[in-house]
């Protein structure tokens, strides 16, 4: 038997340094969020490797096994896939190099083959499976929450929220606030986390923290998490709160959710886009107005002029200089600068 790996998503977890049966289960008991050990099969591909609990990505080859959580993804531009989808346990993929164990149904075209993997068991003791929920604490309150929001929101996966989210970052810190962060949609990462914590955030968490290996799932379960999530934050001692709504609002990961649970404390909403097309589709989906834009859309003049053309909203290249500046402008209006008053 070769190496075995542990995910980035049982890092919420003690599966790395306390004992554990592997058992396999029917499939009549599995369930999103439950912990998987998967064995990887062949051919291999470049997608053979694995995002660890420390966030490095290691190599993997067939005959490793990788310890991951049962979910479910919906990219739009690189995959959708769902375990309950595998015709047998040797028909899972590693839907995201975090772990997240599933059957790849539609797969963009530039991509080469998901890892493939074969279900080995489940992770058990004392006769019960091991699940994501186990290892969250009780959730606080979230009337507690009042932190003022600044939330990055995006046309599609890779628009460019996560740069614009550590300009903010750093913007805020630029103002002297104590800065919280969190990403509240999307599918099993940990490299954003880790991301906005270089950036200067003080405090960063995720949907992983209350237990969702993705936010492809029913809207009451995401409700109830993203709540659990607003209470751990409020607890943060943090003054103001990044948000970044993964993927987009309209895909399937609730980010529509997020936002309307959030709404009564956003003070300021970005949103990212490729082009401006994009911009003044989000713009006629969602029942807000973007304060500003930015990622491709805003890499040269004529595509912030077309933005501005379009929709009317002032685009900006928030990775330059004369950009960053302009964010931070942008922030001082819409937040105090008084860490005490925030």
């Amino acid at each position: 038997m070769g190496q075995t790996f542990f995910t980035s998503l049982t890092r919420i977890s003690d599966l790395e340094s306390r004992p554990f049966e592997i058992e396999p289960l029917d499939r009549g008991a599995w369930a999103d969020g439950d912990y998987v050990i998967c064995e990887a099969i062949g051919p291999r591909t470049g997608l053979y490797r694995v995002e660890i609990v420390s966030g490095r990505r290691p190599r993997v080859v067939p005959g490793d096994r990788i310890v991951g959580a049962l979910g479910r993804r919906a990219a739009t531009l690189e995959c959708v896939g769902d375990w309950r989808a595998a015709e047998s346990e040797r028909d899972l993929h590693a839907l995201t190099a975090a772990g997240l164990v599933g059957k790849a149904q539609s797969v963009a075209p530039f991509l080469p083959g998901f890892m493939r993997l074969a279900y080995v068991g489940h992770a058990v003791r004392d006769g019960r499976k091991l699940t994501m929920g186990d290892f969250v604490s009780a959730p606080s309150e979230t009337d507690a929450f009042a932190m003022p929001v600044v939330m990055v929101v995006g046309t599609s996966m890779s628009a460019g929220k996560t740069t614009c989210g550590q300009a903010v970052i750093r913007a805020l810190r630029a103002m002297g606030l104590a800065v919280a962060a969190a990403k509240v949609a999307g599918a099993a990462g940990y490299r954003d986390v880790l991301v906005y914590g270089d950036a200067g955030a003080e405090v960063v968490r995720d949907y992983v923290d209350v237990g969702l290996p993705s936010t492809v799932c029913a809207r009451p379960v995401y409700e109830a998490a993203i709540r659990a999530l607003m209470g751990q934050l409020a607890e943060s001692g943090a003054n103001v709160l990044m948000v970044e709504v993964g993927a987009s609002p309209l895909e399937p990961y609730n980010g529509d959710a997020a936002m309307a649970l959030m709404r009564p404390h956003i003070r300021c909403l970005i949103a990212a886009a490729f082009d401006a097309y994009g911009v003044l589709g989000l713009t006629k989906a969602l029942d807000m107005t973007p304060d500003l834009v930015t990622g491709p859309a805003a890499n040269t003049s004529a595509a912030i002029a077309l933005v501005r053309e379009l929709t009317g909203l002032t685009a900006l290249d928030v990775t330059r200089p004369e950009g960053a500046a302009r964010l931070e402008a942008l922030l001082r209006e819409r937040l105090s600068t008084d860490p005490a008053s925030v």
